[in-house]
């Protein structure tokens, strides 16, 4: 009997026990300690607790209120606040109490895609150099873990860490230096979030109102709305031979994002670089498609073909200058920095003048040049043929004057227009200029 009573007992206890569990408020974990809250922003907090309680968000001198709906989710939106240096405090009060401390105001971003956005500070040239310099407490990070689900899920296993020497070696290169850019530009905490999966296509990531693809169930919806100034992408490797049907779907990924945030967030991507290791010609039309993805609102693109130190290697090793040209993309559009060149050279049109072509471009910034002051290079020029020869190209203003001994009557013109391409054309600022054809060109200029 007493064997009998003394299991009832526990019994009853654990029962009391997961109970009081039940009842207690919780929250996703991109809601912590240590995360940086978007500015000038509403800002979206929620989680879970038991059906019908009332859960109170307090931060600074705001408060807020809420009941949990039938199914236990609850969500309060606190007004903008404006970024001040400060840490903060916020506290998450049901029938239990969360306190969540150094909390910044600042700018957050996401950033996501396949293994060149993945690929971290450990694996990239210049791994001692920042690693050393990385105790920057300005700076914290969310890295989401490998994830697919056949649902959107609830949350993920992540913490917001404060950057530093020890943790960074882990993080995507590419956002990492992305962020290091904004934040001593900005001089405001800035927070990253990577969500990548080296090898992935853009089908597993993109939202859809029946059958999201399972890494935007896994990785994306979890910390979603958590609010955002914008999105950073850098994927396409895997959808090489698609061509414009890759436009396509870049546009189903940016609107279902931006449906689901309830905000026209910027995005902002990557065109991938050369690779020896495509099939033959499968690479231009990529980028074709990348380029006339920027007809899409509040979108921009980084050219890198000039980055490529070795074509057999589908990771290029220096990931800085990549997270850095990002980064003007969004200092010109997002923050206002005004006379700033954020693009390369981009096509616009060709005119015919008898054996010649004048190509202008958009963005030339400064004006046109050869990186290191080498003639132009990979300049191709067809008649009605439509055979392609090595052409001369002179710089003449703000355009290029193309032509070819052998090509009397020139009706097209292409650039840079093969998979391993490592062309010069550049504006004084420094940024390449974009690989194209002038024939059937379904690219933007995105002035």
């Amino acid at each position: 009997m007493k064997s009998f009573l003394f299991s009832v007992g526990l019994a009853a206890l654990s029962l009391s026990f997961a109970s009081t569990a039940r009842a207690d408020v919780k929250l996703p974990a991109v809601l912590d300690s240590h995360m940086v809250l978007q500015r000038d922003r509403p800002l979206p907090i929620w989680g879970w607790a038991d059906p019908g309680e009332e859960v109170t968000v307090t931060l600074d001198a705001q408060k807020a209120s809420a009941k949990a709906d039938d199914k236990g989710n609850w969500t309060v939106i606190l007004k903008p606040v404006q970024a001040d240096g400060k840490a903060h405090t916020m506290t998450i009060v049901g029938k239990n109490k969360i306190v969540l401390e150094d909390l910044l105001i600042g700018e957050v971003w996401l950033g996501s895609g396949q293994s060149n956005m993945q690929w971290s500070i450990n694996q990239s040239k210049g791994k001692k150099e920042f690693t050393e310099a990385a105790n920057k407490p300005q700076i914290r990070l969310f890295n989401v873990p490998l994830v697919q689900n056949s649902k959107p899920a609830q949350d993920v296993k992540a913490k917001w860490a404060v950057c530093s020497s020890k943790n960074v070696g882990g993080f995507s290169a590419v956002l990492y230096h992305f962020g290091v850019k904004l934040q001593s530009e900005l001089n405001v905490p800035v927070g990253l979030i990577n969500a990548s999966w080296g090898g992935s296509r853009i089908e597993p990531w993109i939202v859809e109102e029946r059958s999201s693809g399972g890494m935007y169930n896994g990785m994306i919806a979890p910390v979603q709305p958590f609010a955002l100034r914008g999105i950073t992408w850098y994927q396409g490797e895997s959808n090489v031979g698609e061509g414009m049907k890759y436009r396509d779907k870049m546009e189903s990924l940016i609107k279902g994002w931006r449906r689901v945030w309830g905000a026209e967030l910027p995005f902002y991507h990557v065109q991938i670089a050369p690779f020896s290791g495509y099939g033959a010609d499968k690479l231009p039309p990529l980028w074709e498609a990348q380029v006339a993805s920027l007809k899409i609102p509040q979108t921009g693109m980084v050219v890198c073909t000039d980055l490529v130190d070795n074509v057999k290697d589908i990771h290029p090793a220096n990931k800085q200058p990549y997270g850095e040209r990002l980064a003007l993309w969004a200092l010109a559009k997002d923050y206002g920095k005004k006379d700033l060149v954020y693009s390369g050279p981009l096509y616009k049109s060709i005119k015919i003048e008898g054996a010649k072509v004048r190509v202008s471009f958009a963005h030339v910034g400064g004006g046109l040049e050869a990186r290191g002051g080498k003639a132009l290079s990979e300049f191709e020029i067809a008649g009605k043929d439509g055979k392609f020869v090595a052409a001369e190209a002179t710089i003449d203003g703000g355009t290029v004057v193309v032509q070819a001994t052998g090509v009397a009557e020139p009706t097209q013109v292409r650039y840079g227009w093969r998979n391993m391409a490592n062309p010069n054309l550049m504006n004084k600022e420094g940024l390449p200029a974009s690989p194209f054809r002038s024939l059937d060109w379904q690219g933007a200029t995105a002035e």
